[in-house]
């Protein structure tokens, strides 16, 4: 018995209240026959009748027995002994046999249990074949057959309730592990839009911010000798800042980015071509290879801004004259591709990322393709320009089958 179990459920609660006035009564029943029979001792009977039910009141009243084995073992041998006085006073006292196994095999370990419920039907086939002067076979039926029942349900009743606690503490694992998976899914989720949030960060504002930064200083370096060509990187500066603000404001709304409004994306990478040239010392051309085709929208947004990224590096480390954007489409493939006449770079020699010199470009990009399925390659060589190709899956609409309904 687990002495030190939680409190009882409701039904088991009902059964022990069962369990106390089936004692009490038959105590009752006992201490009433005798009376009624006007036995010699009927007062003597009535008395241990009522001892043996203070006895058996006080050990959940005042002894709490379920919170100590040797408590309850004690407790139970006190009912037992005032029982076998009442047995040996009247031959009532046998049907107490039977709520007492139950109460033996509850509170005391398997084995004792056993013994104890063997030794009181003895007694009680004993002490009973005593009062009636002689021994017969369907004297020892009923106290055998009372234990036997009695071992079977508080047997099936423990197993039972382990089974019932087994599944209750699978159950609470389950429950635990279900929160941290939420919790894990919620971290996930966390990093994941925190990076997200970086490339969008890096691959728009902080590229914009790049190009006003060089813009205003090819102003710095035109005045005060030329002051229309000043004026003009001013007005590109300008430009850049309004854009800059337009992708903020797009960024903050979740919104597909402003170059992709009311064009393909091959619209938007030749727009990007002319405004990087118009802003930059830099001839940047378009080609379109392939037939077009309607792309998903993470396909489009993730492509400009690998271009727009590839771009900037083109104009802030490559010192290239001229760069060439290709969007080729593939069939169940879509690539663009970037290259530049640059002074290229050794990709295996790549700076750590910095927040004060940047190096975030590259990371941003293959975490872009990596997301949708695809891949990212860079060919560059020092002194032999740079080459980088993002490729990404597409998946086709099955064509229907004849007759099929729409």
């Amino acid at each position: 018995m687990n002495t030190t179990a939680a409190a009882p459920a409701p039904a088991t609660r009902v059964l022990t209240w069962c369990l106390h006035l089936l004692i009490v009564g038959l105590l009752a029943l006992a201490g009433g026959r005798a009376v009624a029979d006007g036995r010699p001792h009927a007062a003597v009977v009535v008395a241990v009748a009522a001892v043996c039910a203070l006895a058996y009141g006080a050990g959940p009243l005042v002894l709490r027995v379920r919170r100590s084995r040797r408590t309850a073992a004690g407790w139970v041998a006190a009912v037992g002994a005032a029982w076998m006085v009442l047995l040996v006073l009247s031959s009532d006292g046998v049907w107490v046999a039977f709520p007492l196994y139950f109460l033996q095999l509850h509170l005391l370990p398997r084995r004792s249990g056993l013994v104890a419920v063997g030794a009181t039907a003895l007694a009680a086939i004993v002490a009973f074949a005593t009062h009636q002067g002689g021994f017969g076979a369907a004297m020892a039926i009923g106290p055998v057959l009372g234990a036997a029942v009695a071992v079977a349900v508080v047997w099936g009743y423990q197993a039972l309730y382990r089974e019932i606690e087994h599944r209750r503490r699978l159950i609470e694992e389950l429950t635990a592990t279900r929160a941290d998976l939420a919790r894990a899914q919620h971290t996930a989720g966390v990093l994941a839009e925190r990076e997200r949030l970086a490339r969008e960060i890096h691959d728009t504002l902080a590229q914009g911010l790049s190009s006003i930064q060089l813009l205003l200083r090819a102003t710095g370096r035109a005045l005060p000798g030329r002051p229309d060509v000043a004026a003009r990187h001013v007005e590109q500066a300008r430009q850049a800042a309004v854009d800059n603000l337009a992708e903020a404001r797009r960024f903050v709304a979740a919104l597909t980015p402003p170059a992709l409004d009311d064009t393909t994306l091959a619209g938007a990478l030749e727009r990007l071509c002319a405004t990087a040239g118009a802003r930059h010392r830099l001839t940047a051309r378009f080609h379109l290879t392939g037939e077009a085709a309607p792309l998903p929208t993470a396909h489009e947004v993730a492509l400009l801004r690998i271009a727009q990224s590839a771009l900037a590096n083109t104009v802030r480390h490559a010192h290239a004259g001229t760069a060439e954007v290709t969007l080729s489409y593939l069939g169940d493939h879509v690539a663009v591709d970037v290259t530049d006449n640059g002074i290229g770079f050794d990709p295996a020699r790549l700076p750590d990322p910095d927040p004060e010199s940047g190096g975030f470009g590259l990371a941003a990009m293959h975490a872009r393709v990596r997301a949708l399925g695809g891949t990212l390659t860079v060919e560059s060589a020092p002194g032999h320009g740079t080459a980088l190709a993002a490729r990404l899956p597409v998946r086709r609409p099955e064509p229907a089958e004849p007759g099929a309904r729409p």
